[in-house]
């Protein structure tokens, strides 16, 4: 095994030299191209700033890939003496002949490294799992897969060594990726169609969140060409759930992903606070849909009396009937409310300006057809005119729609008769309260509906993107031109262009857009979304290609799914299931106590296998005083080993435990998102979600339970995060299927 240890090490070796030359040859690029002539067109300028950017950008990718930049080996062939070796790695590394180093984990050559087994060794004879720090192998790990092969130089740990030690490592507070570790029934998930809506079921540490991520970067690898241009969007739960995964795709060597927690996805709103659960359960609720349809239809209003308009001195009488007809014109349109008020006011000022040069002949002015366009103009510009049609169709941006809303009952009494006084006192709120995640869909709802304000703004998003048609067929001119074809893609350099149209990646572009058709959308902790927040995520994505991961079981949202059927059907005809079975974050005897609470209060869990035990049993610290225990805990769990840890609490317990804990352990507590960071984190349970640590420290489980109706769901989600040990510290009972502590 010595020797075969430093062969690793010497091949790996190898390889990082490979990887530094070809950061060299990067840079080396950058600077000639930096160096390069200031003059010429236009055009010119921006080909050179777009292939500075280009490979800015791919030393940028180069630097990320450092750590365990080669992973795995596969030995393929039928005997020692036609023995083939792939390693497996991060990226794909060629020699000067272009023939290959190391493979991307994502090419359908890697498949074996991670599906092969000794029933079905799909080519391999063996496969070997290289661990390091930093860019030295440290241990290596063999499969066996035929009979006939021998292990050279002493005994390796076997199947799972890799994966076993990479589940008992501490916490960081971040996300890592699992490329080295993906077991085969991840894989098959991973490596999935791109068509169509898949759906990822799995209980508690079954690595969805990983499986997802690792998807996101198989898909754009696999489909560059597609998902280049339209981009992916990842949507989490929070902005805890982003900050704790946002290094993994870059790891893996993908950058062009929008990552988004549901309250951004409209552009220039970014909220995390929520509503209580009753009102979070109405606002995500399809009614809201209906709401919004009567409330832009009520701002369209014919008036009921004639009305009489100064134009230039000249008083003109609009009976109803003419705004009327121009309402039946722009309706016919079928256009949005703000676009079709263009069509409005266009017919009515036409008819007016009829009407005024009707009237003005009979007073015996001469009026010929020419002079039409400046009585028009008259018109347009007369006070009397802009509110008469402001009045009958005004402008509406969502924001004051919803703002409207919100602040004046009586409108919403109009709009909502069916309702009960209880059911609209829940929206009502000062038209200056800032706005909800749930308002998020709200607002996206009612942009659907109002079309853009500004019409110019339309045109500029037009232009846009024949903007981009004419820098792709540039970029692919330039190609050829510099003689840099397979080495350069056309779609990347386009992006680098600069020309009349402000411009950025294709990642910038579509966060900013609202109407951006994205390729593929990969939805995390999918289960808490509403009604509304599903009506959102499908307009982004006309062609339904997404992958949706969750667990029915822990929706703890008051407007989130009681089943996929019932969250998709409205939007998705068909779909298909994959489950993930092995939890592999949560040791068995807490995912046991875990499950037992859960189904003792009606939570129907997804039972899976968990792969391994801790040396500890679930901890219950019973006080009088929650803040001291709080603060003890931490310090006796902290003596077991150093990590991380969450105290998880209640919303209202926060300023109950913060203090006392800042006080005794300073800047190694942070609260919410900043948590992630420290090694004590103080979060709810809403912003654990999707979350990992080595301990967790569960404050008044009972009251967590009893806080909404789906309280017994947060609880569940809670006590899943750890992956050592667990804490419950309690003024009361426990929760029902809470065994007592064992002596």
């Amino acid at each position: 095994m010595a020797s075969e240890l430093e062969r690793e090490r010497a091949y790996v070796g190898s390889l990082y030299a490979r990887l530094d030359e070809l950061r060299d040859e990067a840079q080396v690029q950058l600077e000639a191209v930096r160096r390069g002539s200031q003059g010429g067109t236009h055009q010119n300028r921006s080909e050179r700033d777009a292939f500075a950017r280009i490979y800015e950008d791919r030393i940028a990718q180069l630097r990320q890939i450092d750590e365990r930049l080669a992973f795995g080996r596969l030995e393929l062939g039928t005997s020692d003496d036609d023995s083939v070796y792939r390693y497996i790695g991060r990226i794909g590394l060629r020699d000067e002949d272009q023939q290959p180093l190391l493979l991307d984990w994502r090419v359908p050559q890697a498949r074996a490294f991670y599906q092969a087994t000794a029933a079905t060794p799909l080519g391999a004879r063996a496969r070997r799992h290289l661990q390091s720090q930093g860019r030295e192998i440290v241990r290596i790990d063999d499969e066996i897969f035929d009979g006939t092969l021998l292990a050279e130089g002493g005994e390796g740990l076997q199947g799972e060594a890799a994966l076993m030690a990479t589940l008992s490592s501490q916490r960081t507070g971040r996300m890592g990726d699992i490329v080295a570790t993906i077991q085969a029934e991840q894989d098959a998930i991973i490596r999935s169609d791109l068509r169509g809506t898949l759906v990822v079921q799995g209980g508690p540490g079954t690595g969805k969140t990983a499986v997802a991520l690792h998807r996101a970067a198989y898909l754009l690898y696999s489909h560059r060409e597609r998902l280049a241009g339209s981009g992916v969007l990842i949507v989490g739960p929070s902005r805890s759930f982003l900050q704790y995964i946002e290094a993994v795709l870059p790891s893996l060597g993908e950058t062009g992903v929008v990552l988004a927690s549901v309250g951004q996805l409209f552009p220039g709103v970014d909220v995390a606070r929520e509503d209580v659960p009753e009102v979070a359960a109405l606002k995500g609720s399809l009614e809201m849909a209906k709401l919004l349809q009567r409330a832009v239809k009520s701002r369209q209003v014919v008036p009921r009396e004639p009305q009489v308009v100064d134009v230039n001195g000249e008083l003109l009488t609009v009976e109803p009937s003419v705004i009327q007809a121009a309402m039946h014109r722009a309706w016919e349109s079928r256009k949005p409310h703000n676009v079709a008020r263009v069509t409005f006011n266009k017919v009515a000022l036409s008819s007016l300006a009829r009407l005024l040069a009707e009237q003005l002949k009979s007073h015996g002015n001469t009026i010929e057809e020419s002079d039409q366009a400046w009585l028009r103009e008259d018109l347009r510009t007369s006070h009397d005119v802009k509110v008469a049609l402001n009045t009958a169709w005004l402008p509406l941006t969502p924001q004051k729609l919803l703002q409207d809303l919100y602040a004046r009952p009586q409108w919403l009494e109009s709009l909502t008769p069916r309702w009960t006084p209880q059911q609209r006192a829940l929206l009502l709120r000062a038209r200056d309260e800032p706005f909800t995640v749930s308002d998020v869909a709200l607002l996206d709802e009612a942009a659907e509906l109002l079309g853009e304000v500004d019409a110019a703004a339309d045109a500029n998003k037009r232009e846009l993107k024949q903007q981009r048609k004419r820098d792709l067929e540039n970029a692919q001119a330039a190609i050829e031109n510099m003689q840099v074809e397979g080495l350069v893609d056309a779609r990347t350099l386009a992006e680098g262009f600069e020309a009349s149209v402000e411009r950025g990646t294709t990642a910038e572009l579509a966060a900013a857009d609202r109407t951006w058709a994205f390729g593929h959308i990969v939805v995390d902790e999918a289960q808490e979304l509403s009604p509304m927040q599903w009506r959102v995520l499908m307009r982004r994505n006309p062609l339904k290609s997404f992958t949706i991961v969750g667990d029915i079981a822990q929706a703890s949202a008051a407007a989130g799914a009681t089943s996929w059927q019932a969250a998709l059907e409205p939007h998705v005809k068909d779909w298909r299931l994959e489950e993930l079975t092995v939890n592999y974050r949560t040791p068995a005897q807490i995912a046991a106590v875990a499950e037992s609470m859960a189904v003792a209060h009606g939570v129907n869990i997804t039972r899976s296998r968990a792969v391994r035990e801790s040396e500890w049993p679930v901890d219950v610290v019973r006080t009088d005083d929650v803040s001291a225990a709080v603060v003890d805990t931490v310090t006796a769990d902290r003596a077991l080993g150093h990590g991380t840890v969450a105290v998880i609490v209640g919303e209202d317990l926060v300023d109950a435990v913060l203090p006392g804990l800042v006080a005794s352990f300073d800047r190694e507590v942070g609260r919410g998102a900043v948590g992630l960071t420290r090694a004590i984190a103080v979060i709810t349970p809403q912003e654990s979600k999707g979350l990992e640590f080595d301990a967790v420290i569960i404050v008044e489980p009972q009251r967590m339970l009893d806080d909404t109706s789906r309280g017994a769901a947060s609880l569940y989600v809670a006590m899943t995060r750890p992956t050592q040990r667990l804490h419950l510290v309690t003024t009361g009972a426990l929760p029902a299927g809470i065994a007592p502590t064992p002596a």
